[in-house]
């Protein structure tokens, strides 16, 4: 993180920080990396250009800063949430519900990570590749559990965060002005991939 930000020492220098980021935020939000400037963003944080350079070196670096922050708050809420869980499906559906509404609370996050596509696709990867490593890594722990399947976890990884994805593409974004029960959703997908979703299993060649 240091790597990409000149961490304040001060309350203050804190203050000016979080405001930097806040407008940094709401400019990619609405605007997109590429249309936003620094000095539009030193302006919607009411601090002077120079400012700006005392904690980032450029707009990328922000931009990372950012990618970097969102990773560890939605680890952070999902482990936190999970904590109480005694088993990985339990892990797993509450995890999913503590995803849906971090996604909800924030829905700016979306936007920011997915246009990392378009600025720089190694950005992209390294956030999903970074989120997939770890989950993997408490998958493994489950399977030598005897909890989980015997697959691999990579593939279940990714498998698992497409569909906490684009549920919350669903339920979060395209559906924000319907009152969707998030707990309903969660039942639901659990379901599935409890049951599994096919129903004659052999081949018929």
């Amino acid at each position: 993180m240091e790597e990409f930000v000149n961490l304040p020492k001060t309350k203050r220098g804190q203050k000016t920080l979080d405001n930097i980021v806040r407008a940094a935020e709401e400019l990619f939000f609405e605007k997109g990396y590429h249309a936003t400037s620094i000095i539009d963003i030193t302006n919607e944080a009411n601090i002077a250009l120079g400012t700006f350079y005392i904690y980032f070196k450029d707009k990328y670096s922000l931009y990372k800063f950012l990618l970097l922050s969102y990773s560890h708050d939605i680890r952070k809420a999902i482990a936190l949430d999970i904590k109480p869980s005694h088993t990985r499906f339990e892990a797993e559906k509450i995890g999913l519900k503590a995803f849906l509404v971090y996604i909800r609370d924030h829905k700016h996050v979306y936007n920011i990570i997915w246009e990392s596509l378009y600025i720089d696709k190694t950005l992209f990867i390294e956030y999903y590749e970074n989120f997939a490593g770890r989950y993997a890594t408490g998958l493994v722990k489950a399977q030598e559990k005897g909890e989980v399947v015997d697959v691999d976890t990579t593939i279940l990884s990714y498998f698992l965060m497409g569909v906490s994805n684009f549920i919350g593409l669903k339920y979060v974004m395209f559906d924000e002005d319907k009152d969707d029960n998030l707990d309903e959703v969660v039942e639901k997908v659990m379901d599935i991939l409890e049951a599994g979703m096919f129903l004659n299993k052999k081949s018929k060649n």
